[in-house]
This record gives C-alpha cells, sequence and structure tokens, in this order.
C-alpha cells in the first residue's frame, strides 16, 4: 500500500471510529456513561478477596501446618511464622487503602477477639447482624463521609478450614468457644467511592 492510500484509509478509518464514539453514551457527549452497578463491583471484590483467603489458608497455611514445615501464629513476626488467615487479609486490606484509590476492606465481627475489629457504625452492626442470620446475602448500602458519597458491603466470613476454628475457640481473648467449619465468624466489609 502506498503512502498516500496508507493516509487515507487511516483518515476515513478515523472519522468512522470517532463518530461512532460520539453515539456511545458517555463518550464525546454530555450524556453520562452507564457503568457496572456498586453492587457488581463490590461483588467482584469480594470474589477475589474470598478466592485468595481460602486458598490461603486451605494451600499455604494449612498445609504447611500439616507438614510441619512453619506454622502460622498471631505472633508471626516475631516467630518467624505465617500471617493468620485473617491477618493476612487485613494485611491486604491495608496496602491496598495505602494507593489511595478509595476502595477499603476488612474483617470485623459482632464478637471480636481484638476491640479493634469490631464495628465502627451502625450501618456494620445492622449488616453483620445481618449477614449473620442471612449469609448468603450481603448487606449494602450507600453512606456519606463528609460529601463523599460511598458504596459499602458486608460479606459473611465463614470459617473454611480448622484453622480458623482452632484460632477463634481456643484463642484467650474469644467470647465463643464452639465454632465449627462453615460458621459465620463475621463479615468483610467492603467500601469505594461513587463520586
Amino acid at each position: 500500500m502506498r503512502t498516500r492510500d496508507f493516509f487515507r484509509v487511516t483518515l476515513i478509518s478515523g472519522t468512522l471510529i470517532g463518530g461512532w464514539l460520539g453515539m456511545v453514551p458517555g463518550v464525546g457527549s454530555a450524556e453520562p456513561a452507564s457503568g457496572v452497578p456498586p453492587r457488581v463491583v463490590a461483588d467482584y471484590v469480594h470474589a477475589v478477596i474470598e478466592a485468595d483467603r481460602t486458598l490461603y489458608t486451605t494451600h499455604v497455611v494449612q498445609r504447611m501446618q500439616e507438614t510441619g514445615i512453619v506454622i502460622a501464629a498471631e505472633g508471626w513476626k516475631k516467630r518467624n511464622a505465617l500471617p493468620l488467615p485473617a491477618q493476612m487479609l487485613m494485611l491486604s486490606g491495608l496496602s491496598v487503602e495505602e494507593k489511595g484509590v478509595g476502595l477499603q476492606y476488612r474483617l470485623a465481627s459482632l464478637r471480636p477477639i481484638y476491640e479493634r475489629n469490631g464495628p465502627t457504625t451502625e450501618f456494620e452492626i445492622k449488616g453483620l447482624e445481618a449477614v449473620e442470620k442471612n449469609p448468603d446475602t450481603p448487606y449494602t448500602g450507600i453512606i456519606k463521609r463528609g460529601e463523599k458519597r460511598f458504596f459499602k458491603a458486608i460479606y459473611a466470613d465463614k470459617a473454611v478450614s480448622p484453622a480458623c476454628v482452632n484460632c477463634h475457640n481456643t484463642h484467650i481473648l474469644s467470647s465463643k468457644r464452639d465454632r465449627k467449619v462453615g460458621d459465620v465468624m463475621g463479615g468483610i466489609i467492603i467500601s469505594f467511592p461513587l463520586d
């Protein structure tokens, strides 16, 4: 193809694509784009968190402890051990928050081992109560922080392995000592800005 023909085809293609994009809502127009609903975004984020945590718990922590290679322990830094699955999730949430994109997630419980892991708002109390009663349905809503709106979702956090249950049942600060695999331990709280 000659250079002049190449430029002609490029110009015509660019004009057609530009015209098509001008008709798409939100691209080159005043009409807002339709996006992914916030609940779906929260479901996506939760799916990744849940998969990572389950895989870390079963394929790393549980396997390492069964083979005696290394243990997971609350004082993991001092003991040269692995972080507990709950600690790993909390560390990951802090790392994401430090990136400054507005996404936040953490674990919370109505009966936390440490007070800092309890609910911090009325929304979180209601949400944790709701997912404890109906673990298959997240509790969601829009909240305000200052002038900004955030979508917030709370998903049931279930014990996925004996390591989770043993830690909670034997911890000196635990208020509940009869947990079983599959029990709702609390919730994974996810929030992100809408504005």
